[in-house]
């Protein structure tokens, strides 16, 4: 049976993040799960809404993969990257990975996994691959899914063979660790600034401090918005809060990575930015929470409240976006 030995199996909050871990530590790099997330330029922020959507969606990072090559270009690794629209070559690039001896990730539909309860199609969901045998995958997910999981061979098949929003074509990834990298650290400054330039100039109203206001003004009109918002309401509150955010929709991640960044960079601008970002991930969690009730009680009143503070978060995030931009190397 194909299976690693050896490899740290430790979950984290984000699934993304989860599998960058188990694959950075067979490398020998062991990081916080704030710090991957920081490093891989992860926070950001998208309002997205059409007409064939059923309800509107709330994110609160890049988009799926980015922030694993983020990662590899902030630290100097080398990331290998395999897409194919062949389910046999795909298989194929997976079983060489681990006859190299290295975890693989993969990038599949959610869905499809036998381990999941909720079932949802998330074709951006990442997992680590570390075994296998004639029947099952032996798998790294994120701590609410378990961690160390299985799943069979046929779910895995399907899972990366989904198509739909946000799905790649059973990509698969390795990290490697060429000799003589920089600290970590070294990389520190540079991933904020560049996380804090994006941020602070989307190219569309959608995204970055500019989404989080025109969420404020379109939440308070949710209640109509949906077919149900007994059941829609209570669930966007939850992807904000539980589905592999680690709490505030990324927002605990983000602040306490700034927070790790204080024992590293000594400035003004790094302790206002950590400061507001404290702030807002409680308010995040708020705004969660009122949703929550707005869905349960039918009361336009919460999302009202909610509505205000999304704009008041606009406005503190800029400001903790501006005092970050300002660091210098």
């Amino acid at each position: 049976m194909p299976m690693l030995t050896g490899v740290d199996t430790r979950p984290m909050q984000h699934c993304e993040t989860t599998s960058l871990g188990v694959l950075l530590r067979r490398q020998g790099i062991d990081l916080s799960e704030p710090m991957l997330f920081g490093l891989g330029r992860g926070l950001s922020f998208v309002y997205w809404d059409s007409k064939n959507m059923g309800f509107p969606f709330l994110g609160g990072r890049v988009r799926p993969f980015e922030l694993s090559r983020n990662l590899a270009d902030t630290l100097g690794l080398e990331l290998l990257v395999r897409e194919t629209s062949s389910a046999r070559r795909g298989w194929a690039n997976v079983v060489e990975a681990i006859a190299g001896g290295q975890p693989v990730g993969l990038q599949l539909d959610s869905f499809h996994l036998e381990y999941f309860t909720t079932k949802v199609h998330f074709g951006g969901h990442v997992v680590a691959l570390y075994g296998y045998d004639e029947r099952i995958a032996h798998l790294v997910d994120t701590e609410q899914q378990g961690g160390a999981v299985t799943t069979s061979l046929g779910s895995l098949a399907a899972a990366r063979a989904s198509r739909g929003p946000m799905a790649a074509r059973h990509r698969s990834f390795t990290l490697t660790a060429p000799p003589g990298l920089p600290a970590p650290e070294k990389g520190l400054v540079p991933a904020i600034t560049a996380c804090a330039h994006a941020f602070l100039n989307p190219p569309i109203a959608n995204l970055g401090y500019r989404g989080i206001d025109k969420a404020g003004k379109a939440v308070r009109t949710w209640l109509r918005r949906s077919d149900d918002p007994g059941r829609d309401l209570p669930q966007a509150a939850l992807l904000m809060e539980k589905a592999g955010t680690g709490g505030a929709l990324f927002r605990n991640l983000y602040r306490d990575f700034l927070a790790e960044c204080a024992e590293y960079v000594d400035s003004d601008h790094l302790r206002t930015g950590h400061r507001l970002y404290v702030e807002a991930a409680a308010q995040w969690t708020e705004v969660a929470a009122l949703i929550t009730r707005a869905g349960e009680s039918g009361e336009e009143q919460y999302l009202v409240q909610a509505g205000t503070t999304l704009l008041e978060l606009s406005r503190i995030e800029r400001k903790a976006m501006e005092a970050l931009s300002r660091l210098e190397s």
